[in-house]
């Protein structure tokens, strides 16, 4: 296992927390986080972020790093993400990487290059934004950047705003900043395990997750960050849960309403995740729970340590 990366990749609710505890406890390893919204503090039930004993002593990097007030920043991230990686393999740990974020899992294991900012470009698009709506935006980066439009959904504000930054600074599409992964050596050796789930059961189980998240007490985490400024915040305010329990408490919907379209916005974005990790060759999807999952994946991290 010497310089190797494992990765957990797969659709929100399949299970990849606890196979990348089960995983770490038996190759001698740690997690890192390679969720988006586990970065931030605080936001805890609406991540599903792993309780310290559901952790079962694994120690965990990456998580509660932000605050919410803080845009999240995937440069950022990769750099952080390869010094722990870097770190773990000088001290003969091995890291498990472990999150349904695909640009982030990439950005950790594939030479991916992010381009910089520019303030007034950014300011001037934000602007736009705030004053049409993304709509005309997103018409925008379709003529300039088809790949782009595809991939990034309509209402998606801040990620619409990025990608044209990205074109007018640079010259180039977006998506040239995200090449394909067939030709790319990956900066680790990396053995990448996807967690598949029948989707009925995913949907069911994300249903439950909802209902977990309500009974566990969402409404008063988001009231708790609502004053720590999560409403300023341009990520995590659009976070799964948070941006609909924000919206029942500016009376734009009952919290019933909210936690319908959390289930529903849940649903749709596993199936978002899903079609991200299956165009990724290099993953290898295993359909099992448990136990069994785990032996699976214990299996293939063994065949290629062999191979």
């Amino acid at each position: 296992m010497k310089n190797r990366v494992i990765t957990v990749v797969g659709p929100t609710a399949a299970g990849k927390s606890d196979l990348g505890v089960a995983l770490a406890r038996e190759l001698g390893g740690e997690v890192i986080n390679a969720d988006s919204m586990q970065l931030y503090r605080g936001m805890d039930i609406g991540t599903a972020k792993l309780t310290t004993a559901e952790r079962q002593g694994v120690p965990h990097h990456l998580l509660d790093i932000w605050d919410v007030t803080q845009a999240a920043n995937v440069a950022d991230y990769q750099r952080m993400a390869r010094a722990e990686i870097d770190r773990l393999h000088a001290a003969g740990r091995v890291p498990v990487l472990v999150g349904g974020s695909g640009l982030y899992v990439r950005a950790a294991i594939d030479p991916l290059e992010f381009p910089g900012t520019d303030a007034e470009v950014r300011a001037r698009l934000e602007a736009e934004l705030a004053e049409d709506g993304p709509g005309p935006l997103h018409a925008r980066l379709a003529d300039v950047d088809p790949e782009a439009a595809r991939l990034i959904l309509p209402s998606n504000g801040r990620r619409i705003v990025r990608a044209l930054e990205v074109v007018e600074i640079t010259g180039r599409p977006f998506t040239a900043s995200l090449p394909g992964t067939e030709s790319q050596e990956p900066v680790y050796g990396t053995v990448q395990i996807g967690v598949n789930v029948p989707r009925p059961v995913l949907d069911e189980r994300i249903l439950r997750r909802v209902d977990r998240m309500w009974e566990a007490g969402l409404v008063a985490e988001v009231r708790a960050l609502e004053a720590a400024g999560l409403r300023e915040g341009r990520t995590a305010s659009r976070a799964l849960g948070y941006q609909q329990v924000l919206a029942a408490f500016a009376g734009e919907c009952t919290e019933d309403e909210a936690r319908a379209e959390t289930a529903r916005a849940t649903k749709r974005f596993a199936r978002r995740q899903d079609s991200w990790f299956r165009r990724d060759h290099r993953v290898q999807w295993l359909t099992a729970q448990g136990a069994e999952l785990s032996d699976r994946a214990l299996t293939l991290v063994e065949e290629a340590v062999t191979a």
